[in-house]
């Protein structure tokens, strides 16, 4: 089994699904701090706020807690939320717009 210096690398070698979410949160968190890896930091907050949903309306100043994020990491991970959430949105207007759509997803 290969290990990857960084999961940028395993992400670019067997795709973006193959990652943990501790994996994926460390590639926003870019880089960690002495003794410390972004992976490290990434699954501390995980642990804190149980997953990715647990974090998603947690207010900003929250995260000024963990040792390694700064005002940097912490805007890279609102926004990458921000992102999803406008994904999400996107694809609930579709649902609601088309019925075929709706039936084929839910069997509604």
């Amino acid at each position: 089994m290969k290990t990857w210096e960084h999961p940028g690398g395993k992400l670019i070698e067997l795709g973006a699904e193959s990652l943990t979410d501790a994996e994926l949160l460390s590639i926003l968190i870019s880089t960690g701090t002495k003794g410390k890896s972004a992976e490290k930091i990434a699954e501390e907050i995980l642990n804190k706020f149980s997953s990715f949903k647990g974090m998603a309306n947690q207010p900003l100043k929250k995260f000024l807690e963990f040792k390694g994020l700064g005002d940097v990491k912490i805007i890279r991970i609102a926004a990458a939320f921000e992102i999803a959430r406008r994904c999400v949105n996107l694809v609930l207007k579709d649902l609601k717009e088309d019925r075929e759509l709706r039936k084929e997803t839910f069997g509604d």
